[in-house]
């Protein structure tokens, strides 16, 4: 399974990246250089539940997949809000 080192997932996580694995490893040869990709269920982001990937390749085609995540709900935020430390800005603003 293509993997992060935990601080590498934990970094990627801070700065609102999503870190995702895939859940079937043969997928990661369904990638192509020039693919765009679209994410499905991020409107519904919540932890344990996987989301799914599409591949939109050059010729057309297309692939889904699905991905793992490990976000909990304060790493959620952290993604929706950009970063950890958009997440700390926000919260200083309001004691103002």
């Amino acid at each position: 399974m293509k993997s992060f080192a935990r601080i590498h997932e934990t970094n990627l996580k801070k700065q609102g990246m999503l870190a995702l694995t895939f859940n079937d490893k043969e997928d990661y040869e369904k990638v192509q250089e020039d693919d765009s990709i679209d994410i499905v269920g991020l409107a519904t982001f919540t932890p344990g539940k996987p989301l799914t990937v599409v591949l939109n390749h050059k010729d057309g085609s297309k692939d889904e997949i699905v991905v793992n995540h490990t976000y909990n709900e304060q790493q959620i935020q952290w993604f929706i809000a950009g970063g950890a430390l958009n997440v700390i800005r926000a919260e200083f603003a309001k004691k103002q």
